[in-house]
């Protein structure tokens, strides 16, 4: 379980989290939603110890991480996989070294140990025979799998996903999003989902919390959600071309 309790962070003098909380649950897709500038990719951050609040905890399985040293934390964010948006892919790799680079880094796996985990890595993302293929030759989805099949390799208890479906078309997001689905089951994991793609929320997640000008401003179930009538979450949605809820109608908003 993930904990946010009452964080605070501010940069140059300007809150860009106020007093924020929000509790992740185990096996559970939270997705975090968003205006650009909210502040949900600075939260992001905060999961993974890439910052630390100012004021507040971030709680990792009852750790926090904001009070640990560097050793420690290495050993907290190793129970976690990052799905960068831009995919961060080596391009002096190969498909194949990229999903096997964290499995040499970080294990005392022979090579013959690795090159078998990274196989079935790249089996779970669909991409069986691309290992070999050089990064440039990948395709947006196809870069997106791999970065993602990379992101399993060390078999984490957590999965960020920052804006998973970013700059994909519509076809190959929906199979990104399948992916998100499919993985969440068959490794048991808790996806946190950062996106401002309301077609993603409403296929991948469960639990939905909403960031407006710095602060939570709303959290609940997809069910909640589509039938909230917080006016600041239905304008948002609207502002995403998206209506919740069969009984709304688009002149309601």
């Amino acid at each position: 379980m993930i904990q946010v309790q009452n964080v605070y962070k501010s940069f140059a003098g300007r809150a860009v989290l106020r007093d924020v909380s929000l509790e992740i649950q185990e096996g559970s897709t939270q997705a975090i939603i968003g205006q650009s500038g909210s502040g949900k990719s600075v939260l992001m951050k905060h999961l993974i110890g890439l910052l630390r609040p100012d004021r507040g905890r971030i709680l990792v399985d009852q750790i926090d991480i904001g009070q640990i040293g560097y050793g420690k934390l290495r050993e907290v964010r190793r129970q976690f996989g990052v799905l960068f948006q831009g995919g961060a892919l080596f391009d002096s790799m190969d498909a194949f070294e990229n999903v096997a680079f964290p499995l040499r880094t970080f294990t005392n796996k022979t090579d013959q140990e690795i090159r078998q985990e990274a196989q079935k890595c790249l089996d779970l993302v669909q991409l069986s025979n691309i290992g070999s293929k050089n990064t440039d030759e990948l395709s947006g989805g196809m870069r997106k799998r791999i970065a993602l099949a990379r992101a399993i390799a060390l078999r984490p208890r957590y999965i960020i996903y920052d804006e998973p479906t970013s700059g994909l078309d519509p076809e190959t997001s929906n199979a990104i999003n399948d992916l998100i689905k499919g993985l969440a089951d068959q490794l048991e994991i808790t996806s946190i989902v950062v996106t401002h793609d309301m077609h993603s929320v409403l296929n991948i997640a469960d639990h939905v919390a909403f960031i407006h000008k710095t602060r939570m401003h709303w959290t609940g179930t997809i069910e909640e959600m589509q039938g909230s009538t917080d006016l600041t979450l239905r304008s948002f949605i609207k502002a995403n071309e998206y209506v919740i809820g069969s009984h709304y109608s688009p002149n309601n908003y």
